[in-house]
C-alpha cells in the first residue's frame, strides 16, 4: 500500500508547485558534503564525523531490490531514526523543506509531503546501483 501511496504522490505533485531547485541540486547542497558528490559516503566533512556515512547509492540493493522510499524520507526528515543514527545526522524536517502535496493514506487520512523532500528521495532513487 505504501508505495502505492508514493506513486499517487508523483501524480499529485505534478498538479501543485514544483520544488524551487531539484533532488540533485538539494542533495549538492545538504549532503554531499557528508555522503560525497555521488553519495557514497566519501564527503569531504566525513573523516569529521562520529559514524561514517552510509553509501546511499546501495539503498535499493540493501533493501531486497527495492527502493525504500518510507524509510529514506523518514531518516532525512528526521521523523524516525534508529539510535544507530549519528548525531552529525542533521533532522532536515526542522527546516523549511518547502510546499507540501497531501498523500492519502489507506485508512482516509491524508500526510503532508514536502515536495523538496520528495524531490530529494527521487533523486536517491535515481543513484541506486
Amino acid at each position: 500500500m505504501r508505495i502505492f501511496g508514493f506513486l499517487a504522490i508523483s501524480v499529485l505533485a505534478g498538479c501543485v508547485a514544483e520544488p524551487d531547485v531539484s533532488g540533485q541540486q538539494l542533495f549538492t547542497d545538504n549532503c554531499a558534503a557528508c555522503h560525497g558528490i555521488t553519495g557514497i559516503g566519501d564527503g569531504v566533512a566525513a573523516p569529521a564525523l562520529s559514524v561514517t556515512p552510509p553509501d546511499l547509492t546501495g539503498l535499493t540493493a540493501r533493501n531486497s531490490g527495492v527502493f525504500p522510499r518510507d524509510y529514506v524520507m523518514s531518516t532525512i526528515d528526521g521523523y524516525s531514526r534508529g539510535t544507530h543514527f549519528a548525531p552529525d545526522m542533521p533532522a532536515f524536517g526542522e527546516g523549511d523543506l518547502g510546499d507540501v502535496v497531501i498523500v492519502e493514506n489507506p485508512d482516509g487520512t491524508g500526510t503532508p509531503i514536502p515536495l523538496d523532500l520528495i524531490a530529494l528521495a527521487d533523486y536517491l532513487e535515481s543513484i541506486q546501483r
